[in-house]
């Protein structure tokens, strides 16, 4: 939403176009030369940090209005999307704490407690990768701020939010040795040293530098190029792409790089 005219009819008339009661959080986690960022979002009657998300269209699978949401956050469409949790314990979005004045003020609408919006939500959790360097980070009418923060230095989160957040990265974790995440967060062409350190950073952990990346090998998921990259005096390490189908393969069937 953009325009005041179009947050007034979601205010309104939202219950009509979503699905009132459930929505969706993203975690969106960025990575670029070995740093892990969460993508956080600032609303204007919010005073503090939280998860991007929102509604889910009527007309929408899941998946598409998760990807809708982080496509209109970061820019980007079709990133990697696994969903992971459903929270909805009774008190999560904290409905007794909210103020119909200072939605006002931040917003300049009224709504009272009987609106559609203001009611006990179930959400649905997703998180995507990217690289954050590539992202277009976008703010709408009802945010003040989008911005990345350093995975170890996560401000305390609105809502239940903390909470998600912890489960999307385990997820994450757990799901890297099942799927070849990777491929939008690498050049076309890279080192196994550069695959090596993505995954390094992905699962927070340190990762034998010879065996892991021969595993990735095994599956066949990468295919050595005869080019070579010079960095250095006596070191020009081998280039290396993705085999995209049996990427995609892995990608939907699930592999095991453990």
């Amino acid at each position: 939403m953009k325009t005041q005219a179009e947050f007034e009819d979601f205010v309104h008339n939202g219950h009509l176009h979503y699905v009132p009661h459930v929505s969706l959080d993203c975690a969106i986690f960025g990575y670029h030369e070995q740093q892990l960022k969460l993508l956080l979002i600032k609303h204007k009657a919010i005073n503090g940090w939280c998860l991007p998300g929102g509604y889910i269209k009527r007309t929408e699978k899941l998946v598409e209005a998760a990807n809708r949401n982080v496509k209109e956050r970061t820019g980007i469409d079709n990133l990697f999307l696994q969903q992971f949790k459903t929270f909805g314990d009774p008190d999560r979005a904290r409905l007794a704490e909210f103020d119909e004045e200072v939605w006002f003020k931040a917003t300049g609408l009224r709504i009272t407690k009987d609106s559609w919006l203001i009611d006990q939500t179930i959400s649905i959790g997703f998180y995507a990768i990217t690289d954050f360097s590539k992202t277009v980070l976008q703010t709408d009418i009802m945010t003040t701020k989008c911005a990345w923060f350093d995975i170890n230095e996560l401000p305390k989160l609105e809502f239940d939010h903390d909470e998600m957040v912890k489960e999307a990265l385990h997820t994450m974790r757990v799901q890297l040795y099942h799927y070849p995440i990777g491929y939008n967060m690498l050049p076309e062409k890279f080192t196994l040293t550069e695959i090596h350190a993505l995954y390094e950073t992905l699962s927070g952990k340190k990762l034998d530098v010879s065996n892991f990346p021969k595993k990735l090998m095994a599956l066949g998921l990468l295919k050595k190029l005869d080019e070579k990259r010079s960095i250095g005096p006596h070191r020009s390490p081998h280039l290396y792409i993705f085999d995209k189908e049996k990427y995609e393969a892995a990608l939907k069937n699930g592999v095991v790089l453990s």
